[in-house]
């Protein structure tokens, strides 16, 4: 496998990716019967949440063994997109979420 630097399709991936994370989170929610008005602001909390430990800046540390995540995305068969840096999914989350919530 290659692994290629490539920060523009990285970046069309990462949107894609955070963006079906949040809707999975809502549709998990709506089944376990969460409140209507609730709902919002628990996908976006918990889409934070999840979007920083992708990232990277949660901090993961058990039993003095430090997790450091590094997210590539599989184009083809051979190829591994990365951005040569921790991802920011986290940018993506408010986007991803008014248009889940506000379209």
């Amino acid at each position: 496998m290659q692994l290629t630097l490539d920060t523009s399709r990285f970046e069309e991936h990462q949107a894609i990716f955070i963006s079906e994370i949040i809707e999975k989170i809502k549709i998990k929610l709506q089944e376990a019967g969460v409140d209507p008005e609730k709902l919002e602001d628990l996908t976006a909390s918990i889409a934070l949440s999840v979007a920083s430990t992708i990232d990277d800046t949660a901090g993961i540390e058990v039993d003095g063994v430090e997790v450091h995540p590094y997210l590539t995305f599989r184009t083809n068969s051979d190829d591994i997109i990365h951005c040569g840096e921790n991802s920011y999914t986290y940018e993506y989350v408010y986007s991803a979420m008014k248009r889940l919530f506000h379209a």
